[in-house]
């Protein structure tokens, strides 16, 4: 077999360039640049947009597994069109792939990882066996249940970059076993490491004394961890699974950790990009979720004690590897420890943070007052519908019983209902701007559905995945910048109004939303072309169809790029102040700071800083500017549920914004739209007891006082300071609007 690769010619990207002008955002270009811009060492400078663009096209166009077996003529003809016209698109800006894709594709990374084209993953929090995966501790035969394999997969995917949703509802939790053991954990480092003396202040011991001490002992297990990712992910594991008999073979309870290799604060971090915060935050999370196992010795481990782990390893990914750590958890929705458990307010700020948390609901669950009490508090909890995931596609198609029968959560954004080990898979198109640049959108939504298709080819580090991804082939084509498309073609948002209806089922009176037809047109053609595309290529390439296609992610960076409205939602105000944190070392704070730009440290994580940038947003000034401050909860909701009917056939991720005066309609409304709303959060338009939100609405004198502060192009200036630098990173430059989804 002679493996054949698609190369992106150098004469057609020039003409391409001579004829299409990206459609930068305001601050399109400099996100870009400290965002996805990879560094050319040959070159010792950081990459260009076309050539962003020309590494990821190929990156993905290579997958397509026809090109494995000596392909036709046909085919390699085929796929150079193809990508000539994916590299078209996505550098004018009219669609693009997520931002993991833009940061990742085509690189020596993805090859070695085979998750790294996946942004987000979903896990339930109960044993399982590790099986053939790229990580097995040792102890364990692969078929062998273990406590610790959701927890190890949770920590590989953020540790990649990932975010991470993970259930622990009742029936999960119920197949954990009593805690067994409690575990003396001891974390030894020698004197020689650049990390010795700040270990020692986090709890560590000094690796000669211990050794001298236990010359003659053997009543322990002792873990040298290598310098890798692996190694952080399987010293956890084995923490966890020795609190369990049936995963503690050698019927030990003493455990000796080796820190002495690991790399020292500020260290680069190669493959995957970014730099080292030493081992200290490994050792707070080992010696906190050591601390909560043990406490549960003799008994089961609560939901409550899952979610604390799980936030505690987002906990030490965020300073750990200058990710942002993305995390849902979803509980049930009659367990009141968990539903309450950001109310304490000490663990809230040490680690609760790290997971949005959200509860299951079905068909029959009618008791939403709790839930709108918690949201009318903190935005809390989040409701994920699993029936209406499990058996509806889009809701326009009625009822199809286990059509996705095997969804167990979502993704942290909610766009995307997922099975156990399952990814998103995402590919954002911006259809205003397409038909700016004269695409045919028939068009456009082919090359994006083919696009996702090949992704499913990758080759999968975890067992679970694999069998889940080659079965489900599941896609998500999202539209952004939907607020902008539809006021552009039908001149006004697509809810034109409310009528009375009776509820068929309670007999309560409801306001029904009425939508534009041309808009419901608009959004089924545009289906039925992501249909059409998955079908002729699950054919080409002999394949399953996919299991579902369509979504709308909340977007974020990737809609800053482009300049489009993010997701579904509106503006969030006319002027506003944006919040983004960075890592505390990163040289762009320099600039930022010569500029003018305030900031402070960060209220959730250490090392991190928190930068606030005035925005105001296009037209905020024109007496039809709608924004998230203006717009009805009602209409929210509303044009939730017109883009789940008519379009989604995954969920829509919403974070709908309410009103104080409007806190007493969300019971009413998410039992009126129970049947065709999948996932839903909602947030106090004013951020509710949240410190340093991401946004903030100001008006426009502060605006104008706050931007007369800053003076200087950032760009300019950093360039000034620095000569071009490597590996920085924007620490929640996300990919969604609501701040869930890293990029990375």
């Amino acid at each position: 077999m002679e493996n054949t690769s698609i190369t992106l010619d150098q004469a057609y990207i020039d003409q391409v360039k001579q004829n299409i002008k990206p459609h930068w955002g305001e601050l399109g270009w400099v996100t870009y640049k400290r965002t996805y811009a990879r560094w050319l060492p040959d070159q010792n400078r950081s990459e260009n947009w076309d050539e962003t663009v020309k590494r990821v096209i190929e990156g993905n166009i290579n997958l397509d597994p026809r090109l494995k077996n000596n392909p036709t003529t046909e085919v390699v003809t085929e796929l150079t069109n193809e990508a000539k016209q994916l590299f078209k698109l996505v550098y004018g800006l009219a669609a693009t792939p997520s931002g993991r894709n833009l940061w990742i594709s085509g690189t020596d990374y993805q090859k070695r990882n085979g998750d790294a084209l996946n942004n987000c993953w979903f896990i339930a929090i109960r044993p399982q066996k590790y099986g053939n995966s790229s990580i097995v501790p040792s102890y364990l035969d692969q078929d062998q249940l273990a406590v610790s394999l959701p927890f190890s997969f949770l920590f590989d995917q953020l540790m990649k970059g990932g975010g991470v949703g993970f259930s622990v509802a009742e029936e999960n939790i119920v197949k954990i076993p009593q805690v067994d053991n409690q575990v003396a954990l001891t974390i030894v480092i020698d004197q020689k490491s650049p990390s010795y003396d700040n270990s020692l202040e986090h709890g560590a011991v000094d690796y000669a004394d211990w050794a001298q001490a236990n010359a003659d002992a053997d009543n322990y297990i002792y873990y040298k961890l290598p310098d890798t990712r692996e190694g952080w992910v399987l010293a956890n594991a084995r923490l966890i699974d020795m609190h369990f008999k049936q995963t503690n073979p050698e019927n030990k309870t003493k455990l000796v950790l080796d820190i002495s290799d690991i790399r020292p604060y500020g260290a680069k971090i190669h493959g995957f990009g970014g730099t080292a915060s030493g081992p200290m935050p490994l050792i707070d999370m080992l010696l906190d979720i050591n601390q909560i196992i043990n406490e549960r010795h003799n008994q089961r481990m609560t939901s409550v004690d899952a979610t604390d782990i799980c936030n505690l390893i987002g906990k030490a990914v965020v300073a750990g590897n200058v990710r942002r750590s993305a995390e849902l958890a979803l509980g049930s929705n009659d367990d009141q420890d968990f539903i309450t458990m950001k109310q304490d307010k000490d663990k809230l700020y040490h680690h609760r943070w790290a997971s949005n948390n959200s509860v299951a609901i079905d068909a029959n669950f009618d008791n939403y007052q709790p839930i709108a009490d918690g949201i009318k508090e903190n935005g809390e909890p989040g409701v994920v519908n699993l029936d209406l995931s499990r058996n509806y596609g889009r809701i326009i198609d009625g009822y199809q019983k286990n059509i996705d029968g095997e969804v167990e959560g979502t993704n942290p954004c909610g766009e995307i209902s997922l099975a156990n080990g399952e990814p998103c898979n995402l590919f954002e198109v911006f259809p205003y701007i397409a038909e700016q640049q004269d695409w045919d959108l028939n068009e456009v939504f082919r090359l994006a559905t083919r696009y996702t298709k090949r992704i499913t080819f990758s080759n999968y580090d975890w067992e679970i995945s694999r069998e889940i991804i080659y079965q489900n082939r599941r896609i998500g084509v999202s539209i952004s910048g939907i607020q902008d498309w539809l006021l552009n073609d039908l001149g006004h948002r697509v809810v034109t109004g409310f009528k009375d209806e009776f509820d068929e089922e309670t007999g309560e009176q409801i306001k029904a939303p009425i939508y534009d037809p041309k808009g419901i047109e608009m959004l089924s053609n545009a289906y039925q072309a992501v249909i059409n595309a998955d079908n002729e290529y699950s054919k080409a390439l002999n394949c399953n169809t996919s299991i579902k296609h369509t979504t709308v992610k909340p977007s974020g960076t990737v809609a800053k790029l482009a300049g489009a409205s993010e997701g579904m939602h509106f503006h969030y105000a006319g002027y506003l102040i944006q919040r983004i944190r960075f890592q505390a070392s990163d040289p762009l704070l320099k600039a930022l700071d010569a500029c003018g730009y305030y900031s402070e440290p960060d209220t959730y994580s250490e090392n991190t800083i928190c930068v606030e940038f005035p925005m105001r947003a296009a037209h905020a000034d024109s007496k039809d500017f709608a924004s998230a401050g203006t717009v009805s909860i009602a209409e929210q909701f509303a044009t939730q549920a017109f883009l789940q009917t008519y379009w989604s056939d995954n969920a829509v991720s919403c974070t709908v914004t309410f009103q104080n005066d409007e806190a007493d309609q969300i019971t009413s409304l998410l039992k009126q739209y129970r049947h065709c709303i999948k996932s839903t959060s909602l947030l106090p338009y004013y951020g509710g007891s949240l410190k340093q939100a991401p946004k903030e609405p100001i008006d426009k004198t502060t605006y104008e006082q706050k931007k007369a502060q800053i003076n200087g192009n950032v760009a300019e200036v950093f360039a000034k300071q620095n000569d071009d630098q490597k590996d920085l990173e924007i620490v929640d430059q996300t990919d969604c609007e609501s701040g869930a989804c890293p990029v990375k």
